[in-house]
């Protein structure tokens, strides 16, 4: 059983950082971010290989976002820099093994409750 719980969310200006964390319990191939906003799709954002340290960003946040993890403390980060307007959403902490394509919510057994980020212009 892996348990994922979040924290970092909040309302910022557009133009400003904000860090997400993902504290995690248990082992995992991988763990990944995504956000939904009203009336659309769960996306994926950015990915991390547990072990290897291997990143993945959505080309729709990269040069922004970046993930990143401290195995020590089994917590991993979400970093989001100049945020936009449209990066408003909830943003979920998932956790998955190593098989299918890393930005299927599908793919993923475990969830976190999801951090808040509002982002206004």
């Amino acid at each position: 059983q892996v348990r994922l719980v979040e924290s970092g969310g909040g309302s910022v200006q557009a133009g400003e950082s904000l860090r997400l964390t993902c504290e995690v319990s248990g082992n995992i191939g991988r763990i990944a971010w995504f956000r939904q906003a009203p009336g659309k799709e769960r996306e994926g954002v950015a990915c991390i290989n547990t072990r290897y340290g291997n990143t993945v960003v959505a080309d729709s946040v990269k040069g922004r976002f970046s993930i990143s993890q401290d195995r020590a403390k089994n917590t991993r980060y979400l970093q989001l820099n100049s945020l936009k307007p449209e990066d408003t959403g909830m943003y979920y902490c998932a956790a998955g093994e190593l098989w299918g394509s890393w930005d299927q919510a599908s793919g993923y057994n475990y969830w976190g409750q999801g951090a808040q980020v509002t982002v206004s212009s």
